[in-house]
């Protein structure tokens, strides 16, 4: 049995940074960018992409600078990085949430508290999956394993050593719901994190553990994937509805 080929999304480069861009036929009703983890690129993306894309989601994955297509080292503008695919993506989706795996669910939670913090517009909702702290990624990065991407060592070290992961998803509520997804049999970031993650932050939001599994495998479960796009689509509606009027007093 012969499958179709999936269209293929629109390439571009914005700012540097290596993009692929997928649109569905109608307008869509939300938007996500896709963040992904240390070491990999914008392609192992792309099964959510299209998924979203099916589901009437505009979805635009993205090389992080020092991996994939995208030149330059990994380092404090992440953030920033991350927000400026937020807005570009705003072309064509008003209402655009950040979800992200390990470096990407790090990047996503503190791109969306920066977002809530000085943006009216803000994003619409963050999901993170099995989300790696900086003094994780700092381990990591001078743990000797080999490192399969350009950072700045020197920037890294301040950088990531000077973030607070709970803060930043303390701050995202009540504004920016909060999807947290962790597999229980994670080998790199431990399960536990989530939830202690999920208790600092502030209503909307919701901590989805999955038995077994590993540090990969949340992201690219369908059935999973359906629940972001679902939390995604809910909080862009949400975002779209004007905010209740105080009651009025006689």
């Amino acid at each position: 049995m012969r499958h179709p080929t999936p269209t293929p999304p629109e390439l571009g480069v914005h700012d540097g940074l290596a993009f692929a861009l997928f649109l569905p036929d109608d307008d869509p009703v939300a938007g996500v960018v896709i963040l992904h983890g240390a070491g990999s690129a914008k392609e192992t993306q792309f099964d959510f992409a299209r998924g979203c894309r099916e589901d009437g989601i505009a979805a635009l994955a993205y090389d992080a600078r020092g991996h994939g297509r995208t030149g330059g080292s990994f380092g404090p503008g992440a953030f920033d990085d991350a927000l400026a695919m937020v807005d570009l993506l705003r072309e064509h989706a008003p209402h655009v949430a950040l979800r992200g795996g390990s470096m990407g669910g790090f990047q996503a939670i503190h791109a969306g508290a920066l977002a809530s913090g000085a943006r009216p517009d803000g994003v619409c909702a963050v999901v993170a999956i099995c989300p790696a702290p900086g003094d994780w990624l700092l381990r990591y990065l001078r743990s000797g394993r080999p490192i399969e991407f350009e950072y700045d060592a020197a920037a890294c070290e301040a950088w990531l050593g000077s973030l607070d992961l709970y803060e930043a998803a303390a701050s995202l509520g009540p504004d920016t719901p909060l999807l947290l997804m962790h597999a229980r049999g994670d080998e790199e970031v431990p399960y536990t994190l989530s939830e202690q993650l999920y208790e600092a932050a502030r209503e909307p939001k919701r901590l989805l553990l999955v038995p077994g599994g590993h540090h990969r495998s949340v992201q690219h479960d369908l059935e999973l994937q359906a629940v972001s796009r679902k939390f995604i689509r809910d909080a862009a509606r949400n975002s779209a509805q004007p905010p209740a009027k105080p009651a009025r007093r006689n």
